[in-house]
């Protein structure tokens, strides 16, 4: 049994991303990645505090569509965080910004809701341990497989 806790920032970000469908869809991706009792958050915040969080723990001073926090991400002195002692898999939590998902969509010319789940999976692949250092499709085996799994999950 997989605990996911979804939270709003903005009331209306729920039209976007209703907890209902957020969580069928979470439990999807889960499954295809064949993950199961891991526990972790999806947050949808405006875009002033994802500008904040981009800048602050990433040193880039604009908002971006997505952040992934992984709880067993290695800290600076290369100790891992890990969730000891927990019967279920601490994933870690994915912040996520509506306002850039919706630039993103029209600059790709795709529909918010696709863009939406293309996220949920790229934070889902973060949380378990998978990276990429560039956005380059072509050369990057992470976003290969998310959008591998955006196609096979279906619309």
């Amino acid at each position: 049994m997989n605990t996911i806790d979804v939270s709003y920032d903005v009331a209306a970000y729920r039209k976007l991303a209703p907890k209902k469908f957020v969580l069928s869809y979470l439990s999807k991706v889960l499954e295809k990645l064949n993950l199961s009792n891991v526990e972790f958050s999806v947050s949808f915040i405006d875009e002033e505090n994802m500008h904040q969080m981009n800048l602050e723990y990433r040193n880039i001073d604009d908002s971006t569509d997505i952040l992934s926090f992984a709880a067993e991400d290695e800290d600076e002195d290369g100790f891992a965080f890990i969730s000891a002692g927990r019967r279920k898999r601490v994933l870690g939590d994915m912040l996520i910004c509506p306002e850039v998902l919706a630039r993103n969509a029209q600059t790709f010319n795709v529909p918010e809701q696709q863009e939406l789940r293309r996220l949920l999976i790229h934070g889902v692949l973060h949380l378990s341990g998978e990276n990429h250092t560039t956005n380059d499709i072509a050369s990057e085996p992470m976003l290969q497989k998310q959008e591998a799994i955006l196609v096979e999950l279906g619309e």
